[in-house]
């Protein structure tokens, strides 16, 4: 540039700042398939960086020790063994009274040649034996699959927070949160089913939350493809193949493999995205016709949740089914007139009625008549009033075990939440019921619908004895409305009055703070530690916790 020019370029008159009393034009509203489309944040690299540290961390906080103690507690006493009986014959076996001590002692080939009758389908068991397989029928066998699967849970829930928020951090604060709650912690580290049910169904959500993106992206392409700015009040395309859809019903599938009240989880969303298929059409400018996606989108939704989960639920009995040990195997071959094996075959048939045998159990006046110590009324999962204790050794003297006096100590695991991330998160639920019925936010209906499918069906068995571990389900749920509800008080990345942010920012600092220094000082009752028995107490911080 001449000097010339530069001078000319320097003595420019500014141009003249917008009059205060003349508006500005309005920017455009956005387009529909820019509504349909919410485009994910652009850090996919990143944020697979973050799910995987952050997994990671869980993963080698929940390792120590996991052996610990070497002995089978609460009811690993049945899974773990089931699971090493259906490694060794396909079916559970029943056990000689005295099998837990051998076990420990490194001889677990003491199984009887009789079937066990089993109240619950074999997908956790032979998750759990695929551990022992791998490590051997001992403590850490039997309970690295729980690890496992419980930080996969971590990770999943990342991706899904991260999908339904639009953003990074609030995925990866939603994995902090769920790595340092005490409950979780404990289900990672002990071979019981629930924490392989509480994947399966989380996963199943995921799918289902990837699905409604797929969906109203095609719906967009069809829009793009028909040169208009909507469908003109069409239907638009039918989308028979929906392959995340697909996906969730497997989950599903594998989920009721588990346990049954994954059903309850199943149908709740089911409904939740046949409506998402309703307003994503109404949005797409189907008009009155987006209603049709009632049953032009709802007829093969049931065939990839239900049917499929069904087909899936079916082939997990595979082992029972191509054996011929199992409990009732043989009803079928001992039935061959009764309307089911002619309809089915004897193996199925068989499957069937012993399918209607746990079910009595279930919901049968032996189960109705039992009693236990830790049994947990439903109303009292949200806010921790009865935790549950899967194992204790009491009254070590002192001198004995690293016991230091004057009081006795105590080992003890308690499945207990971390009480500051519950108790938070009972307001951030009733936060995103607001923000989803009133609001009309649809990303805060997935944690209101999967806290209430997995928790409310459970009121209807008060009469048997039920745990706070099977709130299990309910957590990562939980953990979702309590990170988007934090993301909402930090507020947007460039807010009006930056002030706001600031503070929004401390106050979530000050919770997710408090979450994981709660969690600190519980750790000693999660992990089978040596407490002298004042400070066991100073842990227990309500009458009904002991």
């Amino acid at each position: 540039m001449t000097h010339e020019a530069l001078l000319a370029e320097q003595t420019r008159p500014a141009p003249p700042e917008p009059r205060a009393d003349v508006p500005t034009a309005a920017p455009p509203p956005p387009r529909t398939v820019d509504r349909l489309r919410d485009p994910m944040p652009s850090d996919a690299l990143l944020s697979w960086v973050l799910t995987v540290a952050v997994t990671a961390l869980a993963f080698a906080i929940r390792l120590v020790h996991l052996g610990r103690p070497s002995r089978l507690v609460f009811d690993e006493t049945y899974y773990a063994k089931d699971a090493y009986s259906l490694l060794k014959y396909g079916y559970e076996r029943n056990w000689p009274q005295d099998a837990n001590a051998s076990i420990v002692a490194g001889h677990p080939d003491v199984m009887l040649k009789t079937a066990e009758f089993v109240v619950h389908p074999p997908v956790g068991k032979w998750l759990i034996a695929s551990g022992e397989a791998i490590f051997g029928m001992n403590s850490f066998g039997w309970r690295f699959a729980s690890l496992v699967f419980g930080c996969l849970l971590i990770a999943v829930l990342i991706r899904l927070v991260r999908r339904i928020s639009r953003n990074t951090v609030i995925g990866c604060l939603a994995g902090v949160l769920l790595t340092f709650d005490g409950l979780h912690f404990v289900m990672s580290r002990t071979a019981l089913l629930d924490i392989f049910l509480a994947f399966f169904l989380v996963a199943a959500v995921a799918c289902l939350a990837v699905d409604r993106d797929w969906f109203r992206d095609r719906l967009a392409r069809a829009i793009e493809r028909s040169g208009g700015a909507d469908l003109a009040r069409r239907f638009g395309p039918a989308q028979l193949w929906r392959p995340w859809r697909l996906a969730a019903g497997v989950c599903f599938g594998l989920a009721l493999g588990t346990k049954w009240n994954a059903l309850y989880v199943l149908a709740a969303f089911a409904l939740l995205t046949l409506a998402w298929d309703v307003g994503a059409r109404r949005l797409a400018g189907a008009g009155p016709r987006a209603w049709w996606a009632v049953l032009r989108d709802g007829v093969p939704a049931f065939v990839y949740l239900v049917v499929v989960s069904v087909v899936v639920y079916v082939a997990t009995w595979t082992g029972w089914l191509t054996t011929s040990g199992g409990y009732d195997r043989d009803w079928g071959a001992q039935n061959p007139q009764a309307t089911t094996t002619r309809l089915l075959g004897a193996p199925l048939a068989s499957l069937l009625h012993f399918t209607k045998d746990i079910y009595a159990f279930h919901t049968g006046s032996y189960i109705d008549s039992q009693t236990h110590t830790y049994a947990a009324n439903p109303w009292g999962w949200l806010i921790l009033a009865r935790p549950i204790g899967i194992d204790a050794v009491n009254g070590i003297k002192p001198g004995t075990d690293g016991c230091l006096g004057p009081d006795n100590c105590l080992r003890v695991i308690s499945g207990i939440g971390t009480p500051a991330l519950w108790w938070g998160a009972v307001f951030a639920l009733i936060a995103a019921a607001i923000l989803w019925i009133g609001g009309r936010d649809w990303r805060f209906g997935i944690p209101v619908v999967g806290v209430l499918s997995a928790w409310l069906p459970w009121f209807q068995y008060t009469a048997r004895p039920l745990f706070f571990f099977y709130a299990i389900a309910i957590i990562p749920f939980s953990v979702a409305a309590v990170a988007m509800a934090l993301g909402l008080l930090v507020g947007p990345a460039r807010p009006a009055d930056p002030r706001r942010r600031l503070w929004g920012g401390v106050a979530a600092g000050v919770f997710v703070a408090l979450v994981l220094a709660n969690f600190a000082y519980l750790y000693p009752i999660l992990t089978d530690q040596l407490l002298p028995y004042p400070s066991w107490l100073s842990r227990m911080w309500f009458r009904s916790w002991i």
